[in-house]
């Protein structure tokens, strides 16, 4: 009888558990999967805490229930398959608002991540350049290139379109740049538009069209119980074998498979794996395949992040507007980039004791530098700058709590898609049971990382020799 399928998956953050249960449902019975985290917890992004004796995100804090074509997200059905469905909640209150010009305004409708598809409907946050938007008489984008969104933003709308709308957006979802950041990975409905459309409104509309959302169906959504609850689900389910505070520091071929060495120097374990799955951010994922595909490697580590703080306050009966929070442009010349008002937006954790809980985020890319403040600091920070916003003092927290998340969100320049593709098919030409997935490669949010994880356990499976299934 042939020996179990051995395989190791490297990171426990959604991706890792993602593709540890996508391993137990498709792969043979007996597999060994165990899943290695560096860190004593497991779900990376996804963190449930307590404040004021309540529950709150400390990190990510919601899902899209819908994938880019209109389907159910891969979370959703992932919530489905671990008997969590019934968990699923939306938020109550769903208008967000822009700081603009010191005030708060609604955040327009129409509009793709802040690229309007109706220059009328956005004119009372920014002034389109709407002459420069003319039928060139080709395809805005040509087959398999890619721009920064800001380029093409600035080049058919004008500035304010970017610096009021489309930066703060793309700020609050990467902490990057719209200047310096990939259309065809942060807008790939855009960009395929694009490739098509001649004018940048056209394209808009076009991608709009191409995912039709029923009216009244919910955006976004959480699970009642707090994201953790989908890291330790997926975490029992998988069967896999959990080790906490194991670090992979070195992975080498073998013969048959894989060499890995766990924990500290003077202390290490060899273990070895039929399969490797890489669920960790681009700089550690490089240093692991230094030795075994050393070109692969220098791409990969090529990768720059954006670090991040949370700031979250729980505040005794504060004077908050009916929104879900608002976003800052970079313009308005403030440290907090967006806040979220909790129990407003999520009905579910409002409390009758009144405490607000509200939360900001801190940071910008090559903006770190604001990030050295103290947690006392930054808090008071904080305070002020949204009691200012609010044109209200806003009371004293009853508590607070700072989540530091550094080197957090992947910053994708132009290309790079295609450089993750070249990686990805070098790695299956020369190393077909070694496989990438995360948010590093793939893009930002749950749904992406969570189909990131599964599609990378369907390769290892192929390439081991099929599926049960």
């Amino acid at each position: 009888m042939a020996r179990p399928w051995r395989v190791a998956i490297v990171g426990g953050g959604i991706t890792g558990l993602a593709a540890a249960v996508r391993l137990r449902d498709r792969a043979p019975a007996g597999t060994e999967i165990t899943v290695y985290e560096q860190s004593g917890r497991l779900g990376g992004k996804l963190r449930t805490g307590e404040l004021a004796g309540g529950p709150v995100e400390f990190g990510a804090e919601s899902f899209l229930m819908r994938d880019p074509a209109g389907g159910e997200s891969a979370v959703v059905t992932l919530v489905r398959r671990l008997g969590l469905a019934g968990a699923i909640v939306h938020p109550t209150v769903g208008q967000a608002a822009l700081l603009v010009d010191g005030g708060l305004r609604p955040v327009p409708g129409g509009t793709l991540v802040g690229v309007p598809g109706d220059l009328d409907r956005v004119a009372a946050v920014a002034r389109p350049a709407a002459a420069a938007d003319r039928d060139g008489g080709a395809p805005l984008l040509p087959p398999d290139a890619d721009v920064s969104v800001g380029a093409l933003v600035r080049d058919r709308f004008g500035d304010e379109v970017v610096d009021r709308l489309v930066d703060p957006m793309l700020g609050g979802v990467y902490a990057g740049r719209a200047d310096d950041l990939s259309l065809v990975t942060t807008m790939p409905a855009l960009a395929r538009a694009a490739r098509v459309e001649h004018t940048l409104v056209g394209a808009v509309r076009a991608a709009q069209a191409a995912a039709p959302r029923a009216p009244g169906a919910p955006v976004f959504g959480t699970l009642a119980g707090g994201l953790s609850t989908l890291v330790d689900a997926a975490a029992r389910e998988s069967g896999a074998t959990i080790r906490r505070d194991a670090a992979v520091r070195e992975l080498h071929r073998t013969p048959t498979g894989w060499r890995l060495t766990v924990g500290p120097t003077r202390d290490a374990e060899v273990v070895e794996a039929d399969a490797v799955l890489l669920a960790v951010p681009a700089r550690p994922a490089a240093r692991l395949l230094a030795g075994p595909a050393p070109e692969v490697a220098a791409t990969v580590g090529g990768l720059d992040y954006a670090s991040v703080a949370l700031v979250t306050m729980a505040l005794p009966e504060p004077e908050l507007p009916e929104l879900s929070g608002f976003l800052v442009p970079a313009t308005e010349g403030l440290l907090i980039k967006a806040s979220t008002f909790f129990t407003t937006k999520w009905g579910h954790l409002r409390r009758p004791d009144g405490l607000a809980l509200v939360r900001a985020s801190v940071g910008r890319y090559g903006e770190e530098a604001s990030l050295q403040l103290t947690d006392e600091d930054l808090v008071a920070t904080v305070h002020r700058e949204l009691s200012k916003v609010l044109g209200t003092p806003l009371p004293a927290p009853a508590a607070q709590h700072v989540q530091r998340w550094g080197g957090a969100l992947p910053q994708y320049t132009p290309g790079h898609l295609g450089r993750v593709a070249a990686v990805r098919a070098a790695l299956r030409a020369a190393q077909p049971t070694l496989a990438l997935a995360g948010a590093g490669y793939d893009g930002v949010g749950i749904p992406v990382c969570v189909r990131s994880g599964e599609t990378a356990a369907e390769e290892i499976i192929t390439a081991l020799g099929g599926s049960a299934a």
